[in-house]
């Protein structure tokens, strides 16, 4: 029987069809790359549609799932494996882009533990659950593209808020100002037509202490919710993704959003995700890397807060990196155009756009040949032609 691999996709905060590049560019790439070298079985391409990446990480990566369980069945079935649970034909390598690799490695801590990484996990001293080899999809490897499993660059924020300070000084107004909070003439002409402000939350010692006109007492209301790390990773997405329809839908667009990407304000969470792959990686034969982007020619000094002396340009990456734990394999890739951390992270698929597109390629294909060349492919054979009866 000639088995498969499945290359899933997955986007991250706000990404889409365009993710992964025009026309699926890089996937198409990726899925012939990596055939070439892999000619005892099928490689095929799923890109899981556009999600909304709002509310519970946890329901989403369930959605995530179930989805990819459906496929893969289907497949089983259409091939005629005797036991795919057991014996599967086919396996997976989920590759997330930014947000879309914590939903990949948190599908394979629900797949292998059943215990998948919780808010009610802080501060908790947990015992390491056991890990069962008999995953149904059965995943391969976890390869992510800039995925923080570690949290933000501190420089991504301090050089987001300056770069886009304008922008979202903008936009939070128009927020404050649709949460009662602003004295503007739009809200009062919007109140006038029939459309009313939320409610604003009442007032307690954290909210009162930034003065109201600052425009920042609600978002410190958010940041409380969802952690001060997660609300400025928002605060400066805002600047990007927030319009006039979703501002209208108010405090609930904002703090779904913040509340699914909360899970990179809790370091200990961050940890404990990694050191499950890293652990899944040498117990069950698992491949787990990340390749992050890092700035080059293009990108210049910056002082960081927080941190003593300039970041230089070659050292400025979107991730935090691992310095002393065991972290899986992480691989740079240099953006030589990129002049700051977040145009090299959403252009890491954009030949033109990242002169190390094809590094990046060369890369991502030896890292899922080494994880799949083994027994499971060895094993894989052309179905055998029906022999004629004898007469």
């Amino acid at each position: 029987m000639k088995k498969t691999l499945l290359l899933c996709f997955i986007h991250g905060f706000k990404g889409g069809e365009s993710t992964f590049g025009d026309d699926y560019q890089f996937t198409r790439s990726l899925r012939d790359s990596i055939a070439k070298q892999l000619p005892k079985i099928n490689v095929k391409v799923l890109v899981y549609p556009k999600y909304e990446t709002r509310g519970d990480l946890g329901e989403c990566v369930s959605r995530f799932r179930d989805w990819l369980l459906e496929k893969v069945i289907d497949i089983e079935v259409e091939t005629g494996t005797a036991s795919p649970t057991i014996d599967p034909s086919v396996r997976t390598i989920l590759i997330g882009h930014s947000m879309g690799g914590i939903v990949a490695a948190d599908t394979v801590i629900n797949l292998t533990s059943e215990k998948p990484i919780l808010p009610e996990t802080i501060g908790q001293d947990l015992p390491s659950p056991s890990l069962h080899s008999l995953m149904f999809p059965y995943i391969q490897g976890v390869l992510a593209f800039d995925t923080p499993y570690l949290g933000i660059s501190p420089g991504v924020v301090a050089h987001g808020a300056e770069s886009h300070y304008n922008t979202a000084t903008n936009a939070l107004a128009q927020i404050n100002n649709l949460w009662g909070t602003g004295k503007s003439t739009t809200a009062t002409s919007a109140s006038s037509t029939g459309l009313k402000a939320l409610p604003a939350p009442p007032v307690d010692n954290a909210a009162a202490a930034v003065p109201a006109q600052s425009g920042w007492g609600k978002w410190g209301r958010v940041a409380m919710y969802a952690g001060a790390g997660a609300a400025a990773l928002a605060a400066t997405s805002a600047a990007a993704y927030v319009n006039r329809d979703n501002i209208t839908q108010g405090l609930g667009w904002v703090s779904s959003h913040l509340e699914f990407v909360g899970c990179l304000a809790r370091a200990e969470d961050l940890k404990r995700r990694v050191a499950h792959l890293v652990r899944a990686s040498e117990e069950l034969d698992f491949g787990f890397a990340n390749l992050y982007t890092r700035l080059g020619q293009a990108a210049g000094s910056k002082n960081v807060p927080g941190v003593a002396g300039s970041v230089f340009g070659s050292q400025r990456t979107f991730c935090n990196l691992p310095s002393r734990m065991a972290a899986g394999t992480w691989k740079e890739a240099v953006n030589d155009k990129a002049s700051d951390e977040t145009i090299a992270h959403m252009s890491m698929f954009e030949p033109n756009n990242n002169p190390g597109y094809n590094v990046l390629l060369k890369d991502a294909t030896e890292l899922v040949v080494t994880w799949t060349r083994n027994e499971w492919y060895e094993s894989s054979s052309e179905p055998q032609a029906d022999r004629e009866m004898p007469q």
